[in-house]
This record gives C-alpha cells, structure tokens and sequence, in this order.
C-alpha cells in the first residue's frame, strides 16, 4: 500500500511539474509523460491485489443474494479458482511480453520498455495468491481485518 501511495504521489508531481513547466517556463519535460504513464500503471497494477483479497469489485449480484450461505461459499471457490487460473494465464503472457520487449527503450528514458510489463508480472503472482487463498480459506478469510 505504501508503494501505492508512493507511486500516485510521484506520478501526482511529475503531472504538476509538467504544467508548471509548460504555462509558466514556456518549457517542456521531455520524459514527463512516460514516467506520468508509468507510474500510473504500476498504481493500477499494484492496487487490483488489494481489490482482490477483499473481493471489492462492481459485480451484478442477483443471482448470488437468492443463494443459500453454503452455496454462496461454493460458487465464491469456484470462481476463485477459475480466477486463479487466469491469474496464472495473464502471468504466463505477461512474461513473455516482458521478455519480448525487455531489449526495447523507452523513447525518452534509458530504460527497458518492458517495465510496464513486470508490473502485470507483480499483479498476477500476487492476485494469484489472494485467489488461491479464496479457493481455499473461503470468503471469510480477510473478514474483520482492515490491512
């Protein structure tokens, strides 16, 4: 959580300096907008776990309220499970995206364009094993706990 946080303020002040820069300098910083970018995904990245292991997301739950307790707790396994596989799935592509560009540069950053890559690396290992966790603790595991 505290790389969120760290991550939304830099890319918070990259954004304000850019146009700090561009209507008072009459300037411009060549990399703002890629690291601006890069920042942002690694936030996306790095929160969906966090949604993931409190099971916060918008869903239509009709179906899943007329469910008795017990079958309520199955259906939330199963669906963790299936999940987890594509979890495991977005990994697997991910890392050969990541290996794919790694020899490839930014356009204005000396570094690998397959940074934003290892951030979908970090979001499915980790959502993966919130999915696993589901799967096998069930849906009450987080219950009552705020970190």
């Amino acid at each position: 959580m505290v790389v969120i946080v760290v991550a939304m303020a830099a890319m918070t002040l990259m954004v304000t300096l850019q146009v700090f820069w561009r209507y008072v300098l009459s300037s411009s910083i060549d990399s703002a907008d890629e690291v601006s970018r890069l920042f942002f995904v690694w936030v996306i990245f790095l929160a969906i776990p966090h949604g993931i292991k409190y099971a916060v997301h918008v869903g239509i739950d009709l179906l899943v309220m007329n469910l008795s307790p017990r079958n309520k707790d199955r259906l939330f396994r199963l669906v963790s499970v299936a999940s987890a596989v594509l979890m495991a799935a977005i990994f697997y592509a991910a890392w050969i995206a990541t290996l794919d560009k790694w020899q490839e540069l930014m356009p204005t950053l000396p570094i690998s364009a397959g940074i934003y890559y290892v951030a979908v690396l970090v979001c499915a290992a980790h959502s993966f094993v919130h999915l696993v966790l589901h799967a096998w603790l069930g849906s009450r595991i987080w219950e009552g706990r705020l970190s």
